[in-house]
């Protein structure tokens, strides 16, 4: 249980000295999803426990957070220095380079439920300690092999005298197993480690200091968030956000899942609701012959239930459309993690402000059962969007892994929301996909007959969307889901995807894709949202960005050059336009930032032509 008033630390290796002298050598640790992360305790205690085989630790944790690696010369141009803005102040875990390289101690364990996505595949331990779970599960596992102790990072707040630590970023678990510990079923140490930059978010994760043993406080510990920038929202994001945007019910709630598709969806609402007119101009040229189901403003406004809380969401409280309160709450979240100025505005938030954002356990978010009468009152309408990376024409969605059964990411709470969609009334789960990938220079179509590996089985298909329209696949038989997710698929793969079918006997040997379909080309994509991005309405950045003005110039010149890449017999055309073109003073700060301004070998003097020809052609565009 509980202390009366935790022990304070100014060392982490004093704190790991009384973490071993409090609950022994085997030790059973929970550490945060993501950004929650006690660093330096973490690494202290590695440390010791690599140093003296009689200690058995074993690590318990979810998305691991490592600094970026650029590779290559434009890559690490562009992304040195930008890496070392960002991250250069973040403390890197030292469990992760000797867990990447297989040289682990034999008394550490790493296990995790969910990983940076594609960053552990083909690290062989990593996969093979990963545990594929829900993440309302995860807590029950993390008790059943013993939690002793819990290292987290926190923010410290005193108020008239009285020191309280928040929870902050991740209530999402932490207070599922503390009230576990408060009913008896746990026993383990709190320990927390705090941070200034993070935000002291109220609710539930405001807690009393005596529910920690011990805190890690001073100023030698303090280090700058893990701030990951907001990436670039590409035309074939947009248009898929703009089609789920189309799917929202003014009055009802929403859930958003981790990638840019958020960014993309937030902003088409804020479109849809300040714009409505150009909402409806862009969608008629997204989808000729198919209006979007909901088009009004929101006079209701949205309620949000989401396990992940990132920065689109306060986008999306400014515009007004985040306004339906549920107890007094706007927004319910149970982790969250992004740029350093969504940090910084939640820290600067009047306090009625920061009222309206609760942090709360992931079984309140993720789930319906504790309080359902309640939970159900207040979901009405949802919509829960997450992303998947595939999809078969017969409605099973493939997020987390491929059939050779390496982990990408991880289930994390994709099912429970597909299940929740299934058990409110009114409520549905978007499952968003591109609909191709590149492999090297070949592209490959996301939409499969089949595939070796499901993270959402066909029997719970409901919706799916694609930059290529919605396909509303509930309730139907085979025969018309296959239909509609040829419907929004790549015209490239159309043909072969519908031959499958009918060998399959799914398909009636007549069947034909219909002629409005037939245009499912990027092309199209471009062509449709161009009015809109040159009106502003879709920026790149819509909700800020790190980068620099010049790094956001870069980016769109370097993305092409990447494209062409992928089609070698057009780089020599770009090169000799490279050549032949004589840069601007836009695009001389361009290529100083890429140090390729004074080109000293042969290599540089390559480089430079093509970014300067990328420069040239980005700005066309």
């Amino acid at each position: 249980m509980p202390s009366a008033m935790p022990k304070l630390f100014s060392d982490p290796e004093a704190v790991v000295d009384e973490i071993i002298r409090g609950v022994g050598s085997n030790l059973v640790v929970g550490l945060p999803l993501g950004l929650g992360k006690a660093n330096h305790i973490v690494n202290a205690l590695y440390a010791r426990a690599a140093a003296d085989p009689s200690i058995d630790l074993t690590l318990f944790s979810a998305l691991t957070l490592e600094k970026p690696k650029p590779g290559g010369l434009l890559e690490a141009r562009f992304g040195g220095p930008l890496v070392e803005r960002l991250f250069g102040g973040y403390p890197d875990l030292a469990y992760v380079a000797p867990l990447r390289a297989g040289r682990l101690p034999p008394n550490i364990k790493v296990l995790e439920f969910f990983f940076l996505a594609g960053r552990w595949l083909h690290v062989p331990f990593a996969q093979q300690h990963y545990i594929s779970a829900n993440y309302t599960h995860a807590a029950s596992y993390l008790l059943a092999r013993g939690l002793n102790v819990v290292l987290q990072l926190v923010a410290k707040r005193v108020v008239d005298g009285e020191t309280r630590y928040s929870l902050s970023c991740n209530t999402d678990i932490s207070l599922d197993i503390m009230r576990a510990r408060n009913e008896g079923r746990a026993a383990f140490k709190l320990v927390g480690q705090v941070n200034s930059e993070l935000p002291f978010m109220g609710g539930p994760g405001d807690l009393p200091a005596g529910e920690f043993s011990a805190v890690l406080d001073s100023p030698d510990t303090d280090f700058p968030l893990f701030a990951p920038p907001a990436e670039p929202v590409s035309d074939t994001k947009y248009a898929i956000g703009l089609h789920a945007a189309g799917l929202m019910r003014d009055g009802g709630t929403l859930q958003i899942g981790i990638g840019q598709v958020g960014d993309a969806l937030a902003q088409g609402l804020i479109v849809r609701h300040r714009n409505n007119a150009q909402f409806l101009q862009v969608m008629a040229r997204l989808a000729p012959g198919a209006a979007p189901r909901e088009t009004s403003v929101f006079d209701k406004g949205l309620y949000g239930v989401s396990e992940m809380v990132f920065e689109a969401f306060l986008g999306l409280i400014e515009a007004g459309i985040l306004k339906r309160a549920v107890d007094g709450v706007v927004l319910h979240g149970a982790f969250f993690l992004g740029p350093k100025d969504f940090y910084r505005t939640l820290r600067e938030m009047k306090p009625e402000e920061i009222s309206r954002i609760c942090m709360m356990p992931v079984s309140f978010t993720n789930a319906l059962y504790g309080d359902e009468d309640a939970k159900r009152r207040a979901r009405v309408d949802a919509r829960f969007v997450n992303n998947a990376m595939m999809a078969t024409l017969m409605g099973a969605a493939v997020s987390d892994g491929l059939e050779s059964g390496q982990v990408i990411s991880g289930v994390g709470g994709q099912y429970n929301f597909v299940a929740q969609a299934f058990e409110l009334e009114g409520a549905r789960s978007l499952l968003t996909l591109e609909a191709t990938r590149f492999s090297g220079r070949k592209a490959l179509s996301n939409i499969r007959w089949s595939y070796g590996h499901q993270t959402i089985p066909r029997h719970l298909r409901d919706v799916f969307v694609s930059e290529y329209g919605v396909a509303d696949v509930r309730g139907k038989s085979d025969e018309d889901v296959i239909a509609a997710m040829l419907a929004i698929a790549d015209s490239r793969f159309q043909d072969e995807l519908s031959r499958q079918a009918r060998d399959a006997g799914k398909l009636p040997r007549g069947f034909e894709i219909p002629r409005r379909h037939r245009e499912n080309f990027p092309e199209r994509i471009a062509q449709a949202l161009k009015p809109a991005r040159d009106a502003g309405l879709l920026p790149s950045f819509p909700f800020g960005s790190d980068f620099t003005d010049v790094e956001q110039r870069l980016i769109p010149a370097l993305q092409l050059l990447q494209a062409v890449q992928r089609t070698p017999a057009k780089l020599p055309g770009l090169l000799w336009e490279g050549l032949t073109r004589a840069p601007d003073a836009a695009d001389g700060e361009c290529l100083a930032r890429l140090g390729l301004d004074r080109p000293k070998t042969l290599a540089e003097r390559f480089y430079r032509a093509l970014v300067s020809a990328a420069l040239g052609r980005s700005r066309a565009n």
